[in-house]
């Protein structure tokens, strides 16, 4: 038996499509509806099957569905929440994928219904890769999927979205949305926003190097340009919808980093090496906790690489 009868995908991007794939893969939703702004995604969701019906206008692809959910930046949902909101069927589930969790309670709330559950998600999942031709059911296998509900939300929704995740293969964290973009901060953003800069300091040396950066990238640099390589728009809205947390770390990460200087500049190896030590058995605690392998390339293919 399902679990929803009809569910709807707004956003048919890499986590939009993949989630489409994952519940067609576990019979999830007796009826899947997609909807996708993109001109450019039509064909492909087409020719792909992703859904039973290609809605065009989002106000139809929500009519009687029974979980919606929201993957498309996060920029967008407060357009989307006053296009929909007087749509939703009652007692419906409205949800997300969105790297930033306390901003959609300020963005949709105004416009969701007090008969609809608004229960805010994000799966800790992602590749560098996007468009619905990127997305694959196996892709929330073993990683988390974090909900962030108001204290006074409907348990039994809770319950059957977490239910939801856990059977597109994603283990359930349930958290206050605060506190989760706090971690996710300095767990993915920040080290997005390094990422980002180390690129594009690399890409301004390269006209001075003629290329050499580039021809002789190490691994470390490598991986630096696959997170650099994620959706521009996706991530644009995390940093503008985090700021605070953000700017937080960012700040603690700043005084670190002059720690490191001084040490450089001092001759300081002491330091330096109880640094190394530390950050290694940090390296050693993610791998026993079953969130890395200790294998060649740090576990990872080229095309899966967490971004979220």
């Amino acid at each position: 038996m399902a679990l929803y009868s009809k569910i709807t995908i707004i956003g048919l991007g890499l986590i939009g499509s993949s989630i489409a794939r994952g519940i067609k893969e576990n019979n999830i939703a007796e009826t899947l509806v997609g909807y996708d702004s993109n001109p450019e995604y039509q064909d492909p969701i087409k020719a792909l099957n992703l859904v039973d019906e290609l809605a065009n206008e989002i106000t139809t692809a929500v009519k009687d569905a029974d979980l919606v959910i929201l993957a498309t930046p996060v920029g967008a949902y407060s357009t989307i929440g006053a296009a929909i909101g007087s749509h939703l069927k009652k007692g419906s589930t409205l949800t997300d994928v969105g790297s930033v969790k306390a901003a959609v309670f300020d963005m949709l709330t105004p416009h969701v219904p007090k008969d609809v559950h608004l229960i805010p998600a994000h799966p800790v999942a992602g590749t560098e890769q996007s468009g619905p031709d990127a997305g694959f059911a196996s892709l929330f296998h073993d990683r988390w999927a974090i909900l962030t509900p108001a204290e006074d939300t409907d348990p039994l929704a809770v319950n059957k979205l977490s239910k939801f995740w856990e059977t597109l293969g994603s283990d359930v964290e349930i958290m206050k949305a605060d506190h989760h973009d706090k971690v996710l901060a300095i767990t993915s953003h920040v080290p997005h926003l390094i990422a980002y800069n180390i690129v594009g300091t690399a890409h301004d040396l390269e006209e001075v190097t003629k290329s050499e950066v580039i021809k002789f990238s190490a691994g470390g640099f490598r991986d630096f340009t696959r997170i650099a390589a994620s959706n521009p728009t996706m991530w644009r809205d995390v940093f503008l919808n985090n700021k605070e947390a953000v700017l937080e770390m960012l700040g603690r990460f700043s005084e670190d980093l002059t720690a490191l200087q001084r040490a450089i500049r001092w001759e300081d190896g002491d330091a330096l090496y109880d640094m190394f030590v530390k950050t290694r058995r940090i390296r050693k605690q993610i791998i026993d906790a079953g969130q890395e392998d200790d294998v060649e390339n740090f576990g990872r293919r080229h095309d899966d690489v967490e971004t979220e």
